[in-house]
């Protein structure tokens, strides 16, 4: 057999954007994922019944949209159609009260009426090199920035908690509400220095790109990362379970699409203690417990105004968010904050005619395979009354079965470790480049490295350019 130049563990987005990165270098690469098809954390799947096409993992896509890998390659032409809901993203406050992010600045700031000119003042200096700052922090945070302006101003708006910046700049309710919702998504209590930083980027990227999800089902980002890889002479193969070092084929350079531990086992004794010991420190945040409806027809809003929203935010007043992500340890609130998702509203091809799909989920502590769905579905309950009568099934997915399908997701993070300041600056340990293993010719590329979770590529990218300047000498891919 002819040797390749490169291997790539696992076909995440991750180890896809990798690939793709390689190929377009000219390398000879291929790709073993253990599942039937590729895409991890962002592939569908009939969770439920016939006809209907649930998204396994991430659902709405603003990263995949904004990535400054996946915005320079011709994924449109594969097969990735984007559609965008009238508004990314409406907040519940109660069943009749609701505030949505608007793709228009402007619309926002009406909307959020006494708070909408300090909105503008905090998004409008960042919107306006809203790609600078992405190629700034998409990346390892131990770098020079490329641009050094807006990245202070963003560090100003991030550093503190997002309780601190949100109760510090806003006033109405429905502000503060909104800012704790989009604040959620960290999987952190919201008093955790550096979680404004996640809140500013999720707000900036809906006015930028919108908060959009692929036509058809998360699917087709792997199938359209997949068929350009193929183009570009790579070779995916599924199917293939790697366990140790022997199970592959001979390669210059390797990299790993998994966790740290998946990594080290695949080292073996190869890895010296020290940066075991250092893998071994890596610590993963809350877990993530998943619920997959097939509805007899959309879900009952008794706020029109929720219709218009791709993503939603089931969290109640500012308060209630607060709480629900500050106890996790000792279990999920009585009132939890939830995080869903309407596709079929907008794209009805994922659902036989006259019926809808439902995704959602709550956080739940580290690794708790606790069935949570009765608590999940009295919260949804109070702002959609009826919701339950329309179910036709469900599907739940713990914490556990969530690491399961991919040990990058420990104890059903889906982040693939913290996102404290911390953990995004030691990821999976502290240094320039953190994808770079000890043992020569192996990177590691999944979420558990720089920039961390989220479908943008970028971790397989920079892990990528690592290596061809490492192994092959390439310092500028075309």
């Amino acid at each position: 057999m002819t040797r390749l130049d490169a291997v790539v563990v696992g076909a995440g987005p991750n180890g896809l954007a990798a690939a793709v990165t390689l190929a377009r270098a000219g390398l000879k690469v291929q790709v073993l994922e253990a599942h039937a098809r590729p895409g991890g954390g962002a592939s569908s799947a009939p969770l439920t019944l016939p006809g209907f096409v649930h998204d396994v993992g991430s659902a709405i896509h603003p990263l995949t949209a904004a990535s400054p890998a996946f915005r320079q390659w011709p994924l449109h032409a594969f097969g990735l159609d984007w559609i965008q809901p009238p508004a990314p993203v409406a907040h519940a406050l109660s069943a009749t009260r609701t505030v949505t992010l608007e793709r228009s600045l402007d619309a926002t700031i009406d909307a959020l009426g006494p708070d909408g000119p300090v909105y503008r003042r905090l998004m409008a200096p960042l919107l306006s090199d809203w790609e600078g700052l992405l190629h700034d922090i998409l990346r390892p945070l131990v770098r020079v920035p490329s641009h050094p302006l807006t990245l202070a101003r963003f560090g100003l708006r991030g550093l503190p908690s997002a309780q601190r910046a949100g109760r510090a700049v806003f006033k109405t309710p429905e502000a503060r509400a909104l800012w704790a919702g989009l604040a959620a998504h960290t999987a952190l209590p919201l008093s955790t220095p550096g979680t404004a930083a996640a809140t500013v980027v999720l707000a900036l990227l809906a006015h930028a790109v919108g908060w959009p999800f692929p036509k058809g089902g998360a699917q087709a980002i792997p199938d359209a990362l997949c068929a350009y890889l193929r183009f570009l002479g790579g070779e995916v193969v599924t199917g293939v379970s790697v366990r140790t070092a022997a199970d592959l084929p001979d390669a210059r350079a390797i990299l790993v699409d998994s966790s740290p531990q998946v990594l080290l086992n695949l080292l073996g004794q190869r890895a010296p203690s020290n940066y075991r010991e250092a893998l071994g420190r890596f610590r993963y945040g809350a877990g993530v417990q998943k619920f997959d409806y097939a509805l007899e027809g959309p879900v009952p809003w008794a706020d029109p105004r929720m219709t218009r929203a791709g993503t939603l935010h089931l969290g109640g007043p500012e308060q209630d968010v607060l709480t629900s992500e500050a106890g996790l340890r000792a279990g999920v609130s009585a009132r939890p904050y939830v995080l869903a998702a309407q596709h079929t509203l907008f794209d009805a091809s994922r659902a036989p005619a006259g019926n809808h799909t439902f995704w959602a989920y709550v956080h739940v502590p580290h690794g708790s395979g606790t069935d949570v769905s009765g608590t999940a579905e009295a919260q949804i309950e109070r702002f959609a009354p009826g919701f339950s009568r329309r179910i036709l099934a469900r599907h739940v997915t713990t914490a556990p079965a969530l690491e399961a399908f991919s040990p990058v997701f420990r104890g059903g993070d889906v982040n693939g470790g913290a996102g404290t300041l911390w953990g995004l600056l030691a990821r999976p340990y502290l240094g320039l480049t953190p994808y770079r293993t000890p043992v020569r010719g192996w990177y590691l590329c999944s979420s558990s490295t720089p920039p961390g979770g989220g479908v943008h590529g970028m971790a397989g990218y920079h892990a990528a350019l690592t290596a061809l300047r490492d192994e092959f000498g390439i310092h500028e891919v075309p």
